[in-house]
């Protein structure tokens, strides 16, 4: 067998394996006398089918089969011993004036374009300075968790008016043009969420309203959601998109949601018992709730910031003709179209991969069976926790861990997350990070 690279640009390059009947025909004779055993044909005991019998009817496609066996293995240890570092994965080239007889004595050459990752330094210091921003919770959204937090706990009151967030039981049923009741209308008994109403005149007119009391809307004009509008008149997203009509609404109950008092009573349930004992302890502690969901958010950002300061620093090329035709090649259903709008993307995640596996390699950085159990095990634990505040004992939820990442595509995916983790931490250990505090409305308004 004789295998030869050709490089064809910087970052291309073309390998040729050359075979000869004396590196296939022992497997393919072997092959063969396997598949006599096996074969269970008419006029033949099962194990007695001659293999020269077998060899005639199905010599061909046994030595294709071994043929890309071969190929396949060849090709794979090439690369290995070679140390190439390749992108995507090889292409055959394809060669119309090639033709072979298939019959043990041809001599094959194959061709397989390959496509190089670029040689790189990444280089960080603590000249690269990031922001890191310590969001802080601002009035608005303080009072706005609070005020849920409140109605979670609070009680279910029927007052007599309805007012602002209110809820109403009603019966609707569709009215004509001029405002009589539509024979073999929408008729339908609903719940309506006065804070789901869009158009502030149709809330006004929905408010003050007593048992009994009937008032006319137009139902596209309150939702400005077909979802909304389906659930309500109990018809399909697509009717209710198409819907154009107004709907007389009548009031059978105004429920209310009252906000729990704070008492001890409510900071008891929170908290536990005795922990907080007042109204500006449960405002701490609501504030450092806040500022911890804030964090991750922070988190996030700090991390995006590193990716694209980092990609940027680092403009190395890639062999991008031969990843559009690679990318074409694994996904039949990509058009070209869409391949224009999504390579810029793809290109920008693959740069990522690089530098991540250099910073990796580089800095000896070690991904442990142990991390990437324990990173299942933190999603595992948030995951139950939204269901029930009371965690899961650590050997069941050890158990749980063990499970889900024998599931191969859980078990790659948490690692990629440990790896990128750990690409981050070091990242963050080495460069200059500048803390900033900043209320969250403005670091909303960073993303936007």
């Amino acid at each position: 067998m004789n295998i030869t690279q050709e490089k064809t640009g910087n970052l291309n390059a073309v390998v040729k394996i050359k075979i000869a009947p004396a590196d296939y025909t022992e497997k393919v004779d072997k092959a063969i006398k396997e598949q006599a055993k096996k074969a269970q044909l008419p006029g033949f005991r099962k194990g007695m089918v001659p293999a020269a019998h077998i060899k005639r009817m199905y010599g061909k496609s046994i030595l294709v089969e071994e043929i890309n066996n071969l190929l396949n293995d060849t090709l794979t240890n090439y690369i290995a011993e070679q140390k190439l570092e390749v992108l995507g994965q090889p292409l055959p080239v394809l060669d119309n004036e090639k033709e072979f007889k298939w019959d043990n004595t041809d001599e094959f050459e194959f061709d397989y374009e390959l496509g190089l990752a670029p040689a790189f330094d990444v280089k960080i210091s603590s000249k690269d300075k990031f922001t890191e921003y310590v969001v802080k919770a601002d009035k608005e959204t303080l009072e706005s968790r609070i005020k849920n937090i409140r109605r979670s706990y609070g009680k279910m009151t029927n007052p007599e008016v309805s007012a602002d967030g209110d809820v109403l039981y009603t019966d609707l049923v569709q009215v004509a043009a001029d405002g009589s009741v539509l024979e073999g209308g929408i008729t339908s008994t609903a719940t309506i969420r006065l804070d789901q109403i869009k158009d502030k005149k149709i809330l006004k007119s929905l408010i003050g309203l007593k048992k009994d009391d009937v008032v006319t809307i137009d139902i596209q004009k309150a939702f400005e959601d077909a979802a909304v509008i389906a659930k309500a008149l109990n018809i399909s997203e697509e009717e209710a998109a198409e819907l154009k009509s107004n709907f007389q609404l009548t009031v059978k109950n105004v429920n209310r949601l009252e906000e729990s008092d704070l008492n001890q009573e409510f900071f008891d349930k929170l908290f536990g018992e005795g922990t907080v004992t007042d109204e500006a302890g449960f405002k701490t502690k609501i504030t450092e709730e806040v500022e911890s969901m804030f964090k991750q958010d922070a988190d996030r950002q700090l991390s995006n910031d590193i990716y694209l300061q980092l990609i940027e620093k680092h403009n190395f090329e890639l062999p991008d003709e031969f990843l559009r035709r690679w990318l074409k090649a694994t996904n039949e259903k990509l058009t070209d179209e869409e391949l224009a709008e999504g390579y810029d993307d793809f290109a920008k995640n693959l740069k990522w991969t690089l530098i991540e596996n250099k910073i990796i390699k580089d800095n000896s950085i070690e991904i442990k069976y142990e991390d990437v159990v324990q990173a299942a095990k933190a999603k595992l634990d948030a995951q139950f926790r939204m269901y029930s505040p009371s965690p899961l004992p650590e050997d069941q939820l050890a158990q749980y861990a063990v499970q889900f990442l024998q599931e191969k595509e859980n078990a790659n995916r948490t690692f990629e997350e440990v790896k990128a983790l750990k690409t981050f931490e070091y990242i963050k250990s080495v460069a200059t990070l500048e803390q900033k505090d900043i209320d969250y409305n403005k670091f909303v308004a960073l993303n936007k």
